[in-house]
């Protein structure tokens, strides 16, 4: 049942492949693929290395703040240039710095339009994703997803289970803003997918779902578990798109969706239970109500309870593309026309984000910083 708003009566219709959308596309996928390997080369080995030595914390703040930009490209693209309509329903989102987000898995990129969300609240910089290893392996995004502190697993919970609590754990701080993104699925839903799961379910005496994926709940739990007692509560997404699901393509050629649609269950921590088993029946429970959300979208063409969101601005939209343009602009221009130590420079940067995104290196501050930081914690609690 593919459920992405295929309805005759909203004459919805994906937009065509034209000369000029092609055109458009291929300089979207130049000016992003300059402007986040400009950035990484210029400004990752200063905060994320330099400032990092320092602390861990300040050298978060600012990577936030300078990746977060280069961030809001992507929700600009897709509201302000594509035209994508994104509707929301459910609960409104409070200003919140700490939250966990679960959501289905329909398509390749649900996990971008995670960012209009995040933009919206001026958490964009802090948003974090637990995804497959094989993601980090890409051509410059990779060094983005290590230097943003994604975390990247196998799929093989003995394998990825020391993993994210190791990686959760320099996450505990609650004066760091923390928007932590799990896909529970694991993968995106296609038919076949969805029949094996449908199986699996009748073997082990499970609810069958016919829109979702049974969610693999292990890594639900390492989240809370880890970061429980830091967390303000945890956003319950379900995401569907008219007039089909896109692929990363049809994001940056603009053809689809004409409108995302994205419904908020916003659930308190205490309302979520700790004990393991408990926190497991939570998110299967969840995932059958999203099952519930699907059907109906499919059938009557919205959620429930549509709210009204802020609408994002054309100007910060302009401002924000020249503002990294330039940049991007101004990185080239040393690297190419200037004194040879730039070109030394982005040479000794690009050994060093393949070197760390590689070996998954992070630095640690030195022993006087961490006591500095150590303290100020503290005095915090």
């Amino acid at each position: 049942m593919e459920v992405c708003g295929d309805l005759n009566s909203d004459n919805l219709k994906n937009r065509p492949l034209t000369p000029l959308r092609i055109l458009r596309g291929i300089i979207i996928l130049l000016v992003y693929l300059s402007t986040a390997f400009m950035f990484l080369i210029y400004f990752a080995p200063v905060f994320a290395l330099g400032l990092r030595l320092l602390s861990v914390h300040q050298s978060r703040k600012v990577i936030s703040f300078i990746f977060g930009h280069w961030l809001a490209l992507w929700p600009y693209l897709f509201e302000t240039v594509n035209g994508t309509t994104v509707v929301f329903s459910g609960d409104s989102i409070p200003v919140e710095k700490r939250v966990l987000l679960i959501a289905n898995h329909r398509t390749e990129v649900d996990w971008m339009y995670l960012w209009n969300i995040a933009l919206r609240k001026g958490c964009l910089g802090y948003i974090k994703y637990v995804l497959k290893s094989s993601l980090m392996r890409l051509p410059i995004f990779g060094w983005g997803f290590h230097i943003l502190e994604f975390i990247p697993v196998e799929r093989k919970r003995e394998v990825d289970e020391p993993v994210m609590l190791e990686m959760l754990s320099t996450f505990k701080d609650p004066r760091e803003p923390l928007w932590l993104a799990l896909f529970p699925e694991g993968t995106d839903f296609t038919e076949e997918k969805c029949k094996r799961s449908q199986e699996f379910a009748k073997e082990a005496g499970l609810p069958a779902l016919s829109n979702v994926l049974l969610p693999k709940t292990r890594g639900f739990g390492v989240c809370l578990e880890a970061l429980h007692n830091s967390l303000d509560a945890v956003y319950d997404l379900t995401i569907a798109y008219k007039p089909r699901c896109p692929s990363f393509m049809d994001n940056v050629f603009g053809t689809d969706p004409s409108e995302v649609h994205i419904h908020v269950r916003r659930v308190p921590l205490n309302e979520i239970p700790a004990n393991e088993a408990e926190s497991s029946a939570w998110l299967m429970d969840s995932y059958q109500l999203k099952d519930k959300l699907l059907s109906d979208f499919s059938a009557q063409g919205q959620f429930p309870n549509q709210r009204p969101e802020e609408e994002l601005s054309i100007l910060k939209c302009i401002a924000t593309f020249s503002v990294v343009i330039s940049l991007t602009a101004l990185f080239i221009y040393l690297t190419l026309y200037t004194h040879s130590s730039f070109k030394v420079y982005v040479g000794l940067s690009f050994t060093y984000l393949s070197f760390a995104t590689y070996y998954k290196f992070r630095p640690s501050p030195s022993i006087g910083c961490c006591r500095g930081d150590s303290s100020k914690e503290a005095k915090t609690h």
